[in-house]
C-alpha cells in the first residue's frame, strides 16, 4: 500500500471506529496519536487542518484534498507518521495487518495504484506526426 493510502485509509478508519465509546483504549490512542503527527506536520496550513478536520466526518469528499496536503506537508513521506497509521491498521484489522496489507514498499514503480477501490483513467494519445 502506497503511504498516502495507508494514512487515509487508517484516518478514516479510525475516525469511523476509532474515536467511539466502544473502541479500546488502544485504538483510541493510536487514533489521537496519528491525528497529532499530522497536525504538528499540518501547523500554519489553513487549508490541510481544514481537510484533516473534514474528513473524519466526510472521508470520500475529503480524501483529495487530504492527499494533497500529506503529500505537499511531507507527513505521507516521515516514517513517524507511516508507523503510527500502520499501529492504527493493526489494531483495527489484525487480519489484513497480519497478511502483509499496510505494508508499505513501492520502490522506484510509477503509475501504480495500491489499496481497495481505486480507479485510474488513462490517456493514450496517438504520436504527433512531423
Amino acid at each position: 500500500m502506497d503511504p498516502v493510502s495507508l494514512v487515509l485509509s487508517a484516518l478514516a478508519s479510525g475516525a469511523a471506529r476509532g474515536a467511539g465509546d466502544s473502541a479500546s483504549d488502544a485504538v483510541k490512542a493510536a487514533y489521537g496519536r496519528l491525528k497529532r503527527l499530522i497536525t504538528e506536520r499540518f501547523a500554519g496550513r489553513k487549508s490541510a487542518e481544514l481537510a484533516l478536520a473534514e474528513h473524519a466526518a466526510d472521508p470520500e469528499t475529503w480524501q483529495a484534498p487530504l492527499a494533497k496536503a500529506l503529500t505537499d506537508s511531507g507527513a505521507a513521506a516521515d516514517q513517524v507518521v507511516i508507523e503510527a497509521a500502520q499501529r492504527l491498521m493493526v489494531l483495527l484489522d489484525s487480519a489484513g495487518a497480519g497478511g502483509g496489507k499496510y505494508q508499505v514498499d513501492l520502490g522506484d514503480a510509477q503509475g501504480v495504484q495500491v489499496g481497495d477501490g481505486n480507479r485510474q483513467v488513462n490517456v493514450f494519445n496517438p504520436p504527433q506526426q512531423r
